[in-house]
């Protein structure tokens, strides 16, 4: 159970950061316990980390700070839950302003001040406990990843919608940019008409966006020849002739 100095402690310090937000910084009190809180830290520019909020892409690190019932007079524990590249994730971080060294704590720190001193040891690679040793390009990779890693989360969704909203704009973005290519470039589309006369057509939207017509084209009939016809109609001319000129002669 928090003491009652410490809750209004932290729900000063709560209206002071929504009054007056930390670049690159984003802290909420849980909704049950205001004990713990949970926050976002957006990469800083011109390191492996960097992106965040309004950003192409890049770190968007959800983490938890744990404050005891004794705060500000005792040390809060910190931890990072998204894969980072500098720190390990759900275990607490060994810093000056965390329950690591309750001897170096001044209760003159606030939440703000503790998240931003995470952010630039965060930008460090000096070792200590609860840090990981990893490649700049792994830390880029996690980067890229983190955004999407976190909105899998419950918690994460329900504590800060807005980087849900970003992340679904990011793949409205990314869907229309293919389509956008897709469109640039051509598709193959074909479909078949159907057709009541002899001829089945087919059209096919090629690459170049030209349309070609193809087709089973019916074959011309082929003409009866006109001097076999006339031959014919001799042969039967004179074949009918034929009583007619016996006729003749046997009068004469």
């Amino acid at each position: 159970m928090a003491d009652r100095a410490c809750v209004q402690r932290l729900q000063k310090e709560f209206r002071a950061l929504c009054k007056e937000p930390v670049p690159h910084v984003l802290a909420r009190p849980s909704p049950t316990d205001i004990l713990e809180w949970h926050y976002v830290l957006e990469g800083s520019k011109n390191t492996p980390f960097e992106g965040g909020f309004g950003e192409p892409i890049g770190g968007v690190y959800h983490g938890k700070v744990k404050f005891p019932p004794e705060y500000p007079y005792k040390p809060p524990g910190i931890s990072m839950i998204t894969p980072n590249g500098r720190f390990a994730t759900q275990k607490r971080i060994c810093m000056s302003m965390s329950d690591f060294h309750p001897e170096t704590w001044n209760p003159m720190w606030s939440v703000s001040s503790i998240l931003t001193g995470l952010l630039s040891f965060m930008m460090d690679n000096t070792p200590t406990t609860g840090s990981v040793s990893t490649s700049d390009v792994e830390k880029q990779r996690l980067a890229q990843n983190s955004l999407a890693f976190n909105c899998k989360s419950v918690v994460f969704r329900k504590m800060f919608p807005e980087y849900v909203e970003k992340h679904l704009e990011r793949q409205r973005a990314a869907e229309q940019v293919v389509a956008e290519q897709a469109n640039q470039n051509g598709v193959h589309v074909s479909c078949t008409l159907n057709s009541s006369g002899p001829q089945s057509d087919t059209l096919t939207t090629a690459n170049n966006g030209h349309v070609e017509r193809k087709g089973r084209q019916q074959k011309p009939s082929e003409k009866f020849p006109f001097w076999l016809t006339a031959l014919i109609v001799a042969v039967f001319a004179s074949i009918m002739a034929l009583p007619l000129l016996t006729l003749d002669l046997t009068h004469s």
